[in-house]
């Protein structure tokens, strides 16, 4: 199941509570502020900062 728009709309970047955009293989939501990528585990958000993978500049 993939993750409703509405809640797309509501969550932020826990680090700079920037815009998260949802990747096109529905596994993760992407911070281009922060490059950081937050992992969709079982169709939920996994939205830790410690948990977030970096991405390449």
């Amino acid at each position: 199941m993939p993750i409703d728009k509405e809640l797309l709309e509501v969550l932020a970047c826990p680090k700079c509570k920037g815009k998260l955009i949802l990747e096109e293989e529905q596994n993760g939501l992407i911070c281009n502020n922060c490059k950081l990528k937050y992992p969709i585990e079982d169709d939920i958000p996994i939205m830790l900062i410690d948990e977030a993978i970096k991405l390449e500049t």
